[in-house]
C-alpha cells in the first residue's frame, strides 16, 4: 500500500497536469518553430475539476465531450463498450460481450447513448462553442481506469480534425499505455502505477462531483451566466 497518495484532490492533480502540459507545449513551439493553439476538453463530471486549471494554465477554450460506458442489466460494473454522445461505439474485446443477443447489445447501446446525449444537454449552457479544426486538442479526465470512454472521445474528436489530440490524465495503469496510444499523438500521464485498482486510491479527496458542481465549474470559466 502507499503510504500517501499522489494527489490531494482533483484540482491538485489539475494543476500538476497544467504544469507538464505547459512544458511539452512549450517544448513543440520549440521545436516546431510553431505556435500552438490548445482547446481542453473534459470528460464529466470528475474530468472538469482537473481540466479547469490546465485550461486556465494554458489561457484556452474548456468544453468537453462525452462518452458512457456501455453496460448490460445483468452486470451494470461490466463495461461491454463506450459510446459518445456524438455515436461513436467502442465495443470491449470480443469475449465480453459476443455471447449476447444483437438486440441486447443495441438496447445496451441505446441506453448509453441516450445517457450521453442528456449529460451533454445538461451540460450544454456551460460549453463554449468551439471549432477545434486544426487545433491541439487536450482530452481530459481525472484517471483513467479501462480506457474505454477515452479511446472512445477521442474517436469523437476526430471527426472534427484537430491538428493533434492528447490523451491527458493525473493517473492511468501502466499496462494500458501502449494500447492508449494507438488512439491519440502523444499521452500525457502523470503517474503509471503497476497496482492501480482504482483510480480513487490515489486521491487524498475524491468525492463525486455532481451535475450542478460541475456546470458552475465549466460557466464559471466560460464566463457563461448561471442558468436559473
Amino acid at each position: 500500500m502507499s503510504s500517501a497518495p499522489l494527489f490531494s484532490d482533483r484540482t491538485h492533480a489539475g494543476e500538476e497536469l497544467a504544469q507538464a502540459l505547459l512544458t511539452q507545449i512549450t517544448e513543440l513551439e520549440t521545436t516546431t518553430g510553431e505556435t500552438v493553439s490548445p482547446v481542453v476538453y473534459a470528460l464529466p463530471r470528475g474530468g472538469i475539476p482537473v481540466a479547469v486549471p490546465v485550461a486556465r494554465r494554458l489561457n484556452c477554450p474548456l468544453d468537453i465531450v462525452v462518452a458512457k460506458k456501455i453496460t448490460t442489466p445483468q452486470n451494470p460494473e461490466l463495461a461491454i463498450g463506450a459510446v459518445t454522445s456524438e455515436g461513436q461505439v467502442l465495443w470491449a474485446q470480443h469475449r465480453l460481450w459476443r455471447r449476447l443477443q444483437s438486440s441486447l447489445r443495441n438496447t445496451a447501446l441505446r441506453h448509453a447513448q441516450d445517457k450521453a446525449q442528456s449529460q451533454l444537454a445538461e451540460f450544454a449552457p456551460g460549453c463554449p462553442q468551439v471549432n477545434p479544426q486544426g487545433m491541439l486538442a487536450l482530452l481530459v479526465d481525472d484517471g483513467i481506469a479501462t480506457g474505454m470512454t477515452m479511446v472512445a472521445a477521442t474517436q469523437a474528436l476526430k471527426e472534427h480534425h484537430p491538428h493533434q489530440i492528447w490523451i491527458c490524465t493525473p493517473v492511468a495503469p501502466a499496462g494500458l499505455i501502449k494500447w492508449l496510444s494507438r488512439f491519440c499523438d502523444r499521452l500525457v500521464i502523470l503517474e503509471t502505477p503497476d497496482d492501480f485498482l482504482s483510480v480513487s486510491r490515489f486521491y487524498g479527496e475524491f468525492p463525486q462531483v455532481n451535475t450542478d458542481e460541475a456546470l458552475a465549474y465549466l460557466q464559471e470559466y466560460n464566463h457563461l451566466p448561471h442558468q436559473q
